[in-house]
């Protein structure tokens, strides 16, 4: 049992009005299909001008806890993605049966399957207002079992989803990545992302330990998280 490393990203040189922009878009993003937004839009416009509400739910979750899973899960997806040079080629939570409820299955699969060996980045996010030690551990915890299960979780989901879209070619490359494990060629890499108040880091650095040797954790401390959270959804909705 070893200390994890951790990454402390620091949220000084962020614009507050630039990155809430920026998370209003992933939102968006990762859990509405753009026609989908086109087709409700025209939608509401028809019953309006019959005097009518639209009764459908929202495509955007509306439970508390939920908003906040998802956008540190938005957040740890975008950053692996622009960090580590690899692929998202799903937006999962666009295919959650019911917005208002966790989505089950690793939070985050990214992939880099140009690199040799082919390379897939297992993520786990949590968002606490205020942390602890029991969150670390149970971030920690989550990417240990999902190692324990050897191949992740949702990657068969992810290449279904891919031929669905009719891409083969991704979808037959990540499904690929079963063979590869069984042959010892490929990465598998987890990460943890906590996002909570100031001191967040302080706690991921007493209490993420674990024996895997290709797992680090990432902290973001802010200083109003259900703040943020609550104007990068209200955002959202303006766009939906």
């Amino acid at each position: 049992m070893h200390t994890v490393p951790h990454r402390l990203l620091d949220d000084g040189p962020l614009q507050p009005d630039a990155f809430t922009a920026a998370m209003t878009q992933w939102i968006v993003n990762h859990h509405v299909k753009p026609e989908f937004i086109e087709s409700d839009r025209r939608r509401r416009e028809a019953l309006a001008r019959q005097g009518l509400v639209d009764p459908s739910r929202s495509r955007l979750p509306t439970a508390d806890k939920t908003k906040k899973g998802n956008w540190a899960e938005i957040l740890l997806a975008e950053y692996v993605a622009a960090s580590c040079g690899a692929q998202l080629p799903v937006y999962r939570l666009r295919y959650n049966p019911n917005v208002d409820q966790s989505m089950k299955g690793d939070d985050v699969l990214a992939f880099d399957l140009d690199s040799d060996p082919a390379r897939v980045l297992v993520g786990e996010a949590k968002f606490r207002t205020t942390p602890n030690k029991q969150v670390v551990e149970d971030l920690v915890g989550a990417l240990v079992k999902s190692h324990s299960a050897n191949i992740p979780a949702s990657l068969q989901f992810v290449a279904d989803m891919l031929f669905e879209a009719r891409n083969n070619e991704l979808g037959s490359k990540v499904a690929s990545c079963n063979a590869l494990f069984a042959q010892g060629r490929l990465q598998l890499d987890y990460v943890g992302l906590l996002v909570s108040s100031r001191d967040a880091h302080l706690h991921v650095q007493r209490n993420a330990k674990s024996s895997i040797s290709r797992l680090a954790v990432i902290s973001l401390g802010l200083g109003d998280p259900e703040g943020i959270v609550t104007a990068s959804y209200a955002g959202a909705r303006g766009l939906v």
